[in-house]
């Protein structure tokens, strides 16, 4: 009986391989890692709150993009090729943009200022999408191939600066310890892609139907697109605004430390103490939450592909204005970020949490392959549907869509946390960014092969 008790306790001390972290196992008790708990991971509604709008900004400028592609559609109506690559073109440049930047930052730890990177994108997106606002009155009469140059410029700088906030806000938010703060920013990115999309619908029908455009007349729509692109910089300057705020109470917070040379800033210590943490490193604790998310949104990226390519089974000339093609495309873009709200909500349900089941994130993450020829069901572009259905489309295939990717990559995200050191989180925050914008480049490049 004594061995079996004895071999009981040996196994209790023995630890998996993979497992989470708690605070007592990361070796940093005392009353110094006491007060840090009580002042960091503290929770408050209005942080909460302010970093639902920091997930907003952060992907408000893509799915403003997404919406607005009717309207680009009607401005390289006259380019058979631009009108039916400019789709992969945007992903494409947008990921590998934001890719790029975000391991470079990545790289970049030790004297990284994360708040000064969150505001940075902020005015980088506040400007180039006032330039935009103002090139749907002004730019009407440049030619398809110009106008295409002036929007990959500005996919370009709006990516540089979604790089930036990601890579900055995931490191900031994971400094707190908070895991619903985390889950706060997955909300807003899915609340971002509802509002345009809803935007788009609205501005639509409010304006009278029109032919198809006439060489040198103001695209369809023009009018509906500036108010849209306008809320991204709106949104933006709000957001500017809320984060300021939330940086300057934490500075207050905890302005000054006692330190054995004297009194220092809380921003300069935590830059001095800060810990770099290889992306090997990182990897190798991170392997399954990593590979998850990254083959999570990888897959995603084939949807917008399909999205803007399928039409309603109606008849275009009796079918009600909501299934024609100026609305129906934002109404699939809709559900799929519908279904994506839902998905990041119920990964806060504790019940129905994956965080600490890593391998099953994984296992569901290459399930959602099977989305992918579910599209060539439809009536993808206007060539007859082999399942005849509007239901079928927007609910099975871009609701679920949408919502196996908010619940699995917000559970990624949310539970990464969980299994690195305290000192550590930051870094693993980044890296995780990482990881997910990785996953979205390949899926751009991949989904070229479906345009």
């Amino acid at each position: 009986m004594d061995r079996v008790r004895e071999a009981l306790k040996g196994q209790r001390r023995r630890s998996p391989s993979y497992e989470p972290l708690n605070a007592e196992a990361n070796g940093h008790d005392g009353n110094e890692s006491s007060r840090s708990s009580e002042q960091i991971g503290r929770f408050s509604r209005l942080n909460y709150g302010i970093f639902i709008l920091l997930g907003a900004a952060m992907l408000w400028a893509w799915n403003v993009f997404l919406a607005a592609f009717p309207y680009f559609q009607q401005r390289f109506w006259f380019s058979p090729y631009l009108l039916t690559h400019f789709p992969a073109y945007i992903t494409s440049i947008s990921t590998i943009t934001t890719v790029a930047s975000m391991t470079v930052l990545a790289h970049l730890q030790r004297s990284a200022s994360y708040p000064q990177r969150i505001i940075a994108s902020l005015c980088l997106i506040f400007v180039s999408f006032t330039v935009l606002a103002l090139s749907t009155t002004f730019f009407q009469s440049v030619s398809e191939q110009g106008y295409f140059g002036f929007l990959m410029i500005m996919v370009f700088v709006a990516s540089l600066a979604s790089g930036l906030c990601q890579n900055g806000v995931f490191a900031y938010v994971s400094g707190f310890g908070v895991a619903e703060y985390t889950q706060a920013i997955m909300i807003g990115q899915a609340i971002a892609g509802v509002v345009p999309a809803i935007a788009q619908i609205v501005s639509v029908l409010s304006l009278p139907e029109q032919d198809s455009p006439e060489p040198g007349a103001a695209p369809e729509g023009s009018a509906s697109a500036f108010a849209y692109f306008l809320t991204a910089t709106a949104v933006s300057l709000i957001t500017l605004i809320a984060f300021l705020y939330l940086a300057r109470s934490r500075k207050i917070a905890g302005k000054t430390i006692e330190t054995a040379e004297g009194i220092e800033t809380a921003e300069e210590e935590e830059q001095a103490e800060r810990k770099v943490v290889s992306l090997w490193t990182l990897l190798k604790k991170l392997r399954y939450h990593s590979m998850a998310v990254f083959l999570c949104f990888a897959v995603t990226m084939f949807f917008p592909i399909f999205t803007q390519a399928i039409l309603s089974v109606r008849d275009p000339g009796t079918a009600p204005r909501l299934f024609q093609r100026a609305c129906f495309i934002p109404l699939a873009f809709l559900l799929w970020n519908t279904g994506d709200l839902l998905g990041r909500l119920v990964a806060g349900v504790p019940q129905l949490a994956l965080v600490h089941w890593p391998r099953t994130l994984l296992l569901l993450s290459a399930l959602r392959l099977v989305f992918i020829p579910l599209y060539f069901l439809c009536n993808l572009q206007g060539r007859g549907a082999i399942i005849n259905s509007d239901a079928f489309y927007l609910i099975v295939v871009q609701l679920l869509f949408g919502l196996t990717n908010g619940y699995i990559g917000s559970s990624c995200m949310m539970g990464a946390g969980e299994w690195v050191e305290k000192d550590e989180r930051e870094a693993s925050g980044g890296f995780m960014g990482l990881m997910l914008v990785g996953g979205l480049s390949v899926g751009s490049l991949l989904s070229f092969l479906a345009a």
